[in-house]
């Protein structure tokens, strides 16, 4: 039952992301190509109908910045490279490479903190 819920909440989901949400940063192109450029070693495990990923992908459109995003329930291959990597297929989950290194970043709080600290202004 819950998931039949879930599923009928993703179309509300989709339309309060693209009605409430504006990014709050303003960039010039140059800093809009380091950041994007810095993007390319995140990427975000998630599902569409998860409150948590909904605050953290309203978190990524106010910051201006281009994460990609992975599906866990639409791709069995990212619920498992989650799994393998993280160590649980908890989402939202924010995959980071710094240094050579892989880092899983879990619950949305902390995943948003990190986001401002790196990309706020």
């Amino acid at each position: 039952m819950r998931t039949l819920i879930q599923t009928l909440l993703v179309p509300l989901t989709w339309v309060a992301k693209k009605l409430g949400t504006a990014p709050e940063v303003n960039r010039d192109a140059a800093a809009q190509a380091e950041v994007d450029r810095a993007c390319e070693a995140l990427a975000l495990y998630q599902f569409w109908s998860c409150p948590y990923c909904v605050r953290v992908r309203r978190e990524i459109t106010c910051l201006a910045v281009n994460i990609e995003i992975r599906d866990t329930r639409l791709d069995p291959e990212h619920r498992r490279a989650l799994i393998e990597g993280g160590g649980k297929g908890q989402v939202p989950c924010l995959r980071i490479e710094e240094n050579g290194e892989t880092r899983w970043l879990y619950e949305s709080s902390a995943i948003i903190a990190y986001l401002r600290r790196r990309f706020g202004e």
